[in-house]
């Protein structure tokens, strides 16, 4: 496994993280695996060296949260393990439980530490940028609980780059705790981001973590492999479907994969590490080949003929946002 800094920071994270939406609640989402079909996972991804755990309060209405925990306290020192987490969404039905005021944030973290069993959570994300909420106000609130070591960094997710730099500027200007990542979705057939978000974040010294570096799975075949999740996953239809690049690219992808002898998992995955300014990769794992994918892509360099023929079918894609 390879480490790198997060973003501007000292932060050290495994080039490959688990993302845990995957393991909670399959009420929540059909796909869902519950604790017991999970913690094999995780003991595997420890294993690999993967040190880098994200979830949300969100995924299966903390139920996630509850699982990670319960396994890195089992499987793994504290302090050797990078877990983050994410607030924005509905908690509830309650007005204030949803969003980045002062109210919810303090809120949702205590309620994180509490299910995920620990002091502190390593990495706080906001899950999504909150336009009824003064900047100020969170940006304030975030400091706050990193001075009161409830949290050791900041990060954020999925918004406009302008909206970001607000945010980065007023915790610079006012010497704040301030991000060090940006989570957003970032794979061969999502680039949008590719316009403003990520030279900025490149210029400003944050680490990105891509979500869905695999297209809901597309990218590694799963639309022709009928998985439970491909069957019954509302987005990637609403996302993808009905676009010819989207299928080009699924082609070039499993073309230069068939000449590799590799998946085609492999292939976008090595795509995506490539990028300039990608720290680590969020992966899902339902299934004993995911693993094995994501760490071989690690080692997996692809020529310049390789990279121009994967990106060929959206160079000439229009900037949709999805947020």
């Amino acid at each position: 496994m390879n480490y790198v800094r997060l973003g501007h920071s000292g932060l050290k994270v495994s080039r490959i993280c688990l993302g845990c939406m995957t393991y909670g609640d399959p009420a929540w989402r059909p796909w869902v695996l519950e604790e017991d079909q999970a913690r094999p996972f995780i003991q595997q991804a420890l294993e690999a060296g993967v040190n880098f755990f994200d979830t949300a309060n969100i995924y299966s209405a903390g139920e996630s949260e509850r699982i990670i925990g319960r396994a890195l306290r089992d499987f793994a020192r504290r302090d050797d393990m990078v877990i983050a987490t994410k607030a924005f969404f509905p908690m509830d039905e309650s007005p204030n439980g949803r969003g980045l005021s002062r109210k919810h944030l303090i809120h949702s973290v205590e309620a994180s530490l509490q299910r995920l069993g620990t002091d502190y959570i390593d990495l706080f994300v906001l899950h999504r940028f909150d336009p009824e909420t003064p900047i100020e106000e969170t940006a304030e609130t975030l400091d706050a609980l990193v001075r009161a070591g409830k949290i050791r960094y900041l990060g954020a997710s999925s918004m406009h780059a302008w909206r970001f730099m607000k945010m980065l500027d007023f915790q610079r200007h006012n010497r704040l705790a301030t991000f060090i990542s940006m989570q957003s979705q970032y794979n061969l057939v999502t680039r949008e981001d590719e316009e403003e978000l990520i030279p900025l974040c490149q210029e400003e010294g944050i680490g990105l973590t891509p979500w869905s570096p695999l297209a809901r799975g597309l990218l590694a075949g799963a639309g022709q492999s009928g998985t439970l999740r491909a069957r019954t996953d509302e987005q990637a239809p609403q996302w993808y479907g009905g676009r010819s690049e989207v299928d080009q690219s699924i082609a070039a992808v499993a073309k230069v994969a068939a000449a590799r002898g590799v998946s085609p998992a492999q292939i976008a995955l090595a795509w995506l590490l490539a990028r300039k300014g990608v720290a680590s990769s969020l992966v899902g794992m339902s299934r004993p080949h995911h693993l094995q994918d994501a760490v071989e892509a690690l080692s997996l360099r692809l020529s310049d003929g390789e990279m121009t023929s994967l990106e060929a079918p959206m160079q000439q894609r229009l900037p949709i946002r999805r947020w």
